[in-house]
């Protein structure tokens, strides 16, 4: 398992690990905001934003995280490899870099993620009852440490 910065030429298949996450912990997602969602992600947010992606032993990746900042913004493992230490790991390179705090806004929805960020230390501290688009899916706020 290693971490490296992601390529310009893997946004496919950083898309393809982000629908198959989504697909295992996001089932709270309606179809139409799944396809809206999904048409922003590919189209906006992975080809103008840095990655770190954890690889096999073959470079390939199999899981993804951004971040502005201290914030995290995403993190995406293919679920056919999770519970491995892939998030972990990526987490504990934003810890590394941002010793002081990071923070990340997590679907209340999603248990999975949720549950994730408290075992590795986060608390939440906020909660907004709408996400950024102004859909009825809650956002925790929460930070570490």
């Amino acid at each position: 398992m290693q971490i490296r910065p992601s390529r310009n030429d893997e946004i496919e298949l950083l898309f393809d690990i982000w629908q198959r996450s989504v697909a295992a912990t996001h089932d709270f997602l309606s179809a139409s905001d799944l396809d809206e969602i999904a048409g922003i992600v590919l189209g906006q947010y992975l080809p103008n934003a840095a990655f770190l992606v954890v690889t096999d032993a073959s470079d390939a990746p199999y899981g993804f995280m951004g971040m502005t900042d201290a914030n995290v913004d995403s993190l995406f493992v293919d679920p056919v490899q999770r519970g491995r230490g892939a998030g972990r790991r990526l987490m504990d390179e934003a810890k590394r870099r941002y010793p002081a705090g990071l923070t990340v806004d997590v679907n209340e929805q999603n248990a999975q993620a949720v549950g994730f960020y408290e075992r590795i230390g986060f608390r939440v501290t906020g909660r907004d009852a709408l996400d950024g688009m102004g859909k009825p899916y809650p956002i925790l706020h929460m930070r570490w440490p």
